[in-house]
């Protein structure tokens, strides 16, 4: 009996090997989005404060319970011809019930999440533009973005395809309501 041949690696296998296999300097994140590794430094102080203040203001308010996980790791569906993208979301909420985080690996499919949240900081077009996009087609409800450059906060909603059909921007200081299973008004005062 002869031995199946293998097929042949594509670049997308090849980069996403490559992903996996990187040993990425301590406090450093690395992703693999559309086709492109993304490695990050930490986070400055008012990135994690606004990280903080969305958190607390969940943890309180939120109708449904929440189970939150910073820095987590998500597997998403990648744009035609390119490899899964692997995400990192500086905060990423679960219903409660689901205990969607207890026993995951490093890398979880994104099913069951409720809302991801990012915060800009030195690459803000990847936040913008190419995360929106993963989260999109991840089938993700919710996705927050804090945008540091133009002081302003962007809830998307409504995923179809690879972008959200509604999204809604206030600027720091205002309320942004957030739907069920949410169903508060976040408050930015403390974010100008």
């Amino acid at each position: 009996m002869s031995a199946m041949p293998h097929e042949p690696l594509t670049q997308a296998d090849v980069l996403l090997e490559g992903f996996l296999a990187l040993g990425t300097p301590e406090g450093f994140r690395a992703e693999l989005i559309e086709g492109e590794i993304v490695v990050t430094p930490p986070p400055d102080g008012d990135h994690e404060d606004y990280i903080s203040r969305i958190v607390k203001q969940v943890i309180r308010q939120s109708r449904t319970e929440m189970d939150f996980s910073g820095n987590k790791g998500l597997k998403l569906v990648g744009s035609p011809g390119s490899s899964r993208n692997h995400v990192i979301p500086d905060i990423t909420f679960a219903p409660a019930d689901l205990s969607l985080f207890r026993g995951a690996d490093s890398w979880m499919p994104c099913d069951g999440v409720a809302m991801v949240v990012e915060v800009t900081s030195t690459r803000a077009q990847v936040d913008r533009e190419s995360k929106r996009c993963s989260y999109a087609r991840g089938g993700i409800p919710l996705y927050l973005l804090i945008d540091r450059g133009a002081s302003a906060l962007t809830l998307f909603s409504e995923a179809e395809g690879s972008d959200y059909l509604q999204r809604r921007t206030i600027h720091f200081g205002k309320v942004l309501p957030l739907p069920e299973p949410f169903a508060f008004e976040l408050d930015t005062a403390a974010f100008e």
